[in-house]
């Protein structure tokens, strides 16, 4: 676990793939016990918050609140969509069939009884709005195959929502098998940028982790 940014309100860190966001099984390596070990050790006298999730298989940067008033401050913060999230994928094949960059509008559908989410034709019970927008990155070749490193923004946080937008239209994430990518045991999908107005220092705060080392990231020469 890396700390980017601390202060007594807040701490924005790098949560590890294969790691919960929040508190799960006995016996689960999970964030908000590793967060309050770590503020245990220093001494300080807060608890971890969580504010928002990402999937086990997803690492990259979250932000936790260090006490109730932060969390309340931030959920709405968050609410509102005054949080930017933004990611970087790796998808399977060219996207200059969407060209290449753009916004995806879906309706989605979360089926919790199979922890996955369907793209659907109309609003009905259980159904909400989905948006992201995209840009590529670079393209890339491994063993014959195209490959598309992309930045994406996300507008709405839905259950799954990148990896389903881009499945979707026949390019999911690499190694995603829940949504169609053959082989692999996790999306190749991280949380890389965090920005919003400090609620409580009046501040912006911006916080960026590199892309993540290892296949298939190290395919793409980008600064």
């Amino acid at each position: 676990m890396k700390i980017l940014y601390e202060d007594r309100h807040l701490i924005l860190c790098e949560k590890p793939v294969g790691v919960l966001s929040q508190r799960g099984k006995e016996g689960e390596s999970d964030m908000l016990s590793l967060l309050n070990a770590y503020l245990e050790e220093k001494g300080e006298r807060a608890t971890a918050y969580v504010l928002h999730r990402l999937d086990e298989s997803v690492g990259g940067l979250m932000v936790y609140a260090k006490h109730q008033k932060a969390a309340a401050a931030m959920s709405e913060l968050i609410a509102r969509g005054d949080m930017i999230k933004e990611y970087l994928a790796v998808v399977e094949g060219d996207l200059a069939d969407m060209g290449g960059e753009g916004e995806l509008f879906d309706l989605l559908f979360k089926d919790p009884g199979k922890n996955k989410s369907y793209v659907v034709k109309r609003v009905r019970k259980g159904v909400k709005e989905a948006r992201l927008s995209y840009r590529t990155l670079g393209v890339a070749k491994k063993e014959g195959k195209t490959l598309t490193l992309v930045a994406v923004r996300l507008y709405t946080g839905r259950t799954h929502q990148i990896r389903l937008q881009f499945a979707s239209r026949q390019h999911p994430l690499v190694g995603d098998g829940r949504y169609g990518s053959k082989g692999g045991k996790a999306p190749a999908l991280y949380s890389h940028k965090l920005t919003f107005t400090h609620p409580f220092t009046g501040k912006e705060l911006s916080v960026t982790l590199d892309r993540p080392s290892g296949a298939p990231w190290e395919l793409f020469d980008i600064t």
